[in-house]
């Protein structure tokens, strides 16, 4: 739907692991972060999503993670990295 591919990871004691997918979904809902810009994210997967060129990824990134820390974090910080996928370009013709 959107042109940005945008890879979630998680950066755990344990490893990097995607962010999971319902966690994507909880924080994309405008209803909880208020952010108008986020109406223009889709989590895809596990660790997946596409925005458009719109968003923001600094202030993506930012607020990703304040609402994963309240959310799920159980009393820790939650860290993400977000990595934009390259974008294949077409076969020639």
């Amino acid at each position: 739907m959107f042109a940005r591919k945008i890879r979630v990871e998680i950066l755990a004691p344990g490893g990097v692991r995607p962010c999971p997918a319902d966690w994507l979904d909880s924080f994309c809902m405008r209803s909880f972060t208020g952010r108008s810009a986020f109406d223009e994210t889709l989590p895809v997967a596990d660790g997946e999503l596409e925005t458009s060129f719109r968003v923001d990824l600094d202030a993506l990134r930012a607020d990703l993670e304040d609402w994963l820390t309240r959310k799920f974090g159980e009393g820790k910080p939650v860290k993400v990295r977000l990595s934009e996928k390259e974008r294949q370009q077409p076969a020639p013709r």
